[in-house]
């Protein structure tokens, strides 16, 4: 259909099938970086319990990383689940551990 003959109706629509086509590019993405994040906080938790062994305290450093890695994964299930619009890091900046 030629784009003059198209109504407001059919261009909104075109344009609402557009933005919903790259919403799944993104959620595509982010269910792929979501795997990885959650192998990484299997990671974490190993040597976290390593660690406990060994020095009798928790590492603060893993467990800050551990903390921001978890308002990651928040966000981009908040993302997936259509439950916000606001897309995680890398275009936000990556959740503080505050």
């Amino acid at each position: 259909m030629d784009p003059v003959e198209m109504s407001s109706d059919e261009h909104r629509a075109q344009s609402g099938k557009s933005a919903i086509w790259k919403r799944g590019l993104f959620m595509l993405l982010f269910l792929l970086a979501f795997g990885v994040a959650q192998s990484l906080l299997y990671l974490i938790a190993v040597i976290q319990f390593v660690w406990l062994l060994a020095a009798d305290e928790p590492n603060r450093l893993l467990a800050g990383l551990g903390k921001s890695l978890a308002r990651w994964l928040a966000e981009t299930a908040r993302f997936l689940s259509c439950a916000a619009d606001e897309k995680p890091f890398p275009w936000a900046p990556w959740p503080s551990t505050d």
